[in-house]
């Protein structure tokens, strides 16, 4: 092999350091040839080694009695009872769903989707986690329609449900929207595959869709900041064919069913590079292909360009020696090649023929536990101090508690997300126990009593403003909703969204963030068992708010007993679980009344938090708790009117007041505060004295505030009324703002 000349330019063009090339160099003994530097380009990218996040990650609790896989592989696993595991994970699509909305969404389901199936799992659910720009920029709804779009349209054509999520606006996501996809399969615990390349000989196979030049260098542009060159990265956004990959998952679950596998992986960010040293590195083996036998759509594509693309729906598998024709077989039968494109080496190295010349000769090891890892610089922002500062004194006064309550109601991120997730098919495969938009998503565990509960949340406000106490709010609070639907939560993936770590604020951001979600991870015994780290969410050196989505999965042992937001029946009593207290910081109500986002978010305690939990779980089990719905954006004020929607049975209430350092919001902090750990609960009224009497025992503070029925939303503040509206006129507010928006760009156009 001769190196080609690498000139400054074209290691800019690669996003490599001269400090990294000599490293390249050194672990070579000679120069790179520009395959060779691509190949390394990728797999040293931040979107491939987590190259300055993994000294942070390593903190994080990832084992548990119950994590039968840890990160590491395609996705977790945690074990779920009957011999049966829950596989997920959570993966962002980022930046291709800025430059390319629809496509860019769709194929990050489809790569999350291939996640999970490669570990022998059947996937049965999807959730996403999204954030966008304010809606009155016709950008912003360009992007929000297409990544719907793309979603909606990956998921229903492969036949699987978009069960729930959530959806954040902010300005600051303008530029830099965020597309993180959950999906969540079913599989044999002692079926797990592992993408692992060993024994000598072994036969490696390709297979799925043909390889083009789209995706070139999309893990390198994953790991860059945008500017003004946005166009020119239009060719790294890959194009994504559903139906393809529904015959890849049907073929690849067969295959696994036989013993004809050693291990199976994803062509995903760095495609054939990444799974071929991934795989060896993992089996302690090397890995030869030659790539004149990948099958290619475009004519002449050079070993560069096939080892870079990130073309769609492709895997690779390493085969028993011997049983390759049974395994060719089961791919014909789903009209899907599998070809023999090399072999399982003994030397640990990537080796690259094209017809039968080497054209790259790497160690494994090098593009993967040897990539550097950096200990970057942190620093303390310099906005902090100012921004943590409230003064509510020095506010205007605030507007009545009526407008602020329809205010609030046709806020983007409380409103329904109906207009988006009417695009999804979420009833398909018919496991789902509560649909969109009525609580925590919940789907049956077929064959079992059992149900899994899942939530994906993250409030950015609460981040930005104490990264470290706002990250230990997302997990409280996925926790928290899965608890709300009667589930027991036992494991978690997440999905770090920030900005560029070559900055020490952005860094700081992320590090006390991971410690943040550490500390809680621990506090509630829930696990990582795997996720996604996402940086370089920047334009033009603005950055997104920090956010770090946590995904937490719950188990419900008997599936008749899950329970909604909305209230069941005329009558029931109203407890709020939990303490009121004066938090406005970072809070919706100063979001959307001031347009500020200050102040010290809500205080957390985790002792408290997991015993409010308890007592959720428990008595979603015993049939006591008829609905519940977590207090998050908006407060108690927007939880009742959210418990009234869809069944139209209204509620009195009279809340506590709360000590404000101002008078004048007084009123206004017991309505919409935002304190951590209260739930909204409905009991029948003989059920109120055992409900009190449990959460007395687990400490949990319990008040009975009103009564369910009527037709109005009537709300009291130690007395007086602050907010009487009709059920129907509050939910009419609250389910059209948001395609109110996109019905006058419809008019428009």
């Amino acid at each position: 092999m001769t190196p080609d000349p690498i000139t400054d330019s074209v290691l800019q063009r690669h996003g490599v350091t001269r400090e990294e090339y000599d490293r390249i160099v050194s672990m070579l003994g000679r120069n790179p040839n520009l395959t060779e530097l691509g190949i390394f380009s990728v797999m040293w990218s931040e979107h491939c080694s987590y190259k300055s996040s993994r000294v942070h990650l390593k903190t994080l609790p990832t084992t548990g009695s119950r994590v039968l896989q840890g990160p590491g592989e395609n996705a977790g696993a945690v074990d779920i009872g009957d011999g049966l595991a829950a596989v997920f994970k959570i993966e962002s699509h980022n930046h291709p769903s800025f430059i390319e909305p629809y496509q860019g969404a769709a194929t990050g389901v489809g790569g999350i989707i291939r996640d999970i199936f490669t570990m022998g799992a059947r996937p049965i659910a999807l959730l996403n986690s999204l954030r966008f720009g304010p809606l009155d920029d016709p950008l912003v709804r360009r992007t929000m329609s297409g990544v719907v779009s793309g979603i909606g349209g990956y998921g229903n054509a492969i036949g699987i449900p978009t069960v729930g999520g959530e959806i954040g606006f902010d300005r600051s996501y303008t530029g830099n929207p965020l597309v993180n996809v959950f999906c969540l399969g079913i599989s044999r615990a002692d079926e797990i595959i592992k993408g692992t390349a060993s024994g000598v000989g072994n036969a490696v196979y390709y297979v799925g869709a043909k390889t083009g030049r789209d995706g070139i260098h999309g893990a390198t542009m994953a790991s860059a900041e945008f500017d003004d060159t946005l166009n020119e990265k239009r060719p790294a956004v890959q194009v994504g064919d559903p139906f393809m990959e529904k015959l890849l998952l049907e073929a690849c679950l067969e295959v696994m069913k036989t013993d004809a596998l050693v291990g199976i992986q994803d062509m995903g960010a760095a495609g054939l590079t990444c799974s071929t040293c991934e795989m060896g590195s993992r089996g302690g083996a090397g890995v030869e292909i030659d790539v004149a036998r990948v099958p290619q759509r475009e004519t002449g594509m050079t070993p560069y360009e096939i080892m870079l693309s990130e073309s769609q729906e492709r895997m690779l598998l390493v085969v028993k020696k011997g049983r390759e024709a049974e395994v060719e077989r089961i791919f014909d039968k789903w009209d899907l090649h599998a070809v023999h494109i090399g072999e399982v080496t003994a030397d640990g190295r990537l080796r690259v023929k094209e017809h039968g010349k080497v054209v790259a000769d790497i160690p494994n090891r090098a593009l993967t536990d040897e990539a550097p890892m950096y200990r970057r610089p942190m620093a303390t922002p310099g906005y902090l101090e100012t921004a943590q500062k409230l003064d509510l004194a020095a506010l205007p006064a605030p507007p009545s508690p009526r407008e602020v309550f329809k205010r609030m109601l046709a806020s983007p991120g409380i409103a329904s997300k109906r207009w988006v997730y009417r695009q999804y098919d979420h009833m398909v495969r018919t496991n789902t126990l509560l649909l969109p938009g009525m609580g925590t998503a919940v789907v049956r565990v077929k064959e079992t009593p059992r149900a899994l509960a899942m939530s994906v949340d993250c409030n950015g406000r609460f981040v930005y403003l104490d990264p470290f106490l706002g990250a230990q709010l997302a997990v409280a609070e996925a926790a928290r909703n899965v608890a709300c639907a009667g589930g027991l939560p036992i494991g978690a993936t997440n999905c770090l969204n920030f900005g560029n770590p070559e900055k020490p604020e952005i860094m700081w951001q992320f590090g006390r963030a991971v410690e943040g979600m550490g500390a809680a991870c621990r506090a509630l015994d829930i696990p990582i068992t795997g996720g996604n780290v996402s940086l370089y969410n920047e334009t033009d050196g603005s950055g997104v708010l920090p956010t770090p989505v946590i995904g937490v999965v719950g188990l419900i042992e008997d599936a008749t007993r899950v329970v909604g937001r909305a209230f069941r029946s005329e009558g029931d009593a109203v407890v709020l679980l939990g303490e009121t207290r004066n938090e406005l910081g970072g809070s919706e109500f100063l979001h959307v009344v001031h347009d500020q986002i200050r102040g010290l978010p809500p205080q957390l305690d985790l002792a408290q938090e997991a015993a409010l939990q308890r007592v959720l779980v428990e008595g979603a089990a015993s049939g006591m708790i008829r609905s519940a719905h977590d207090c998050a954006e908006g407060g108690v004020a927007v939880t009742l009117a959210e418990c009234c929607f869809d069944t139209q049975l209204g509620v009195t209430a009279d809340l506590a007041g709360v000590a404000a350092a101002a008078a004048k919001y007084r009123e206004t902090a017991a309505l919409f505060s935002e304190s951590a750990s209260r739930v909204v609960v409905s009991v029948a009224p003989a059920q109120v004295a055992a409900l009190t009497a449990m959460a007395e025992k687990a400490g949990v503070p319990a008040r009975v505030i009103g009564r369910v029925g009527g037709s109005r939303i009537q709300i009291a503040v130690e007395g007086t009324r602050a907010i009487d509206e009709l059920v129907s006129d509050a939910e009419r507010i609250w389910a059209t703002s948001i395609e109110s928006w996109f019905a006058q760009r419809r008019a428009i156009a």
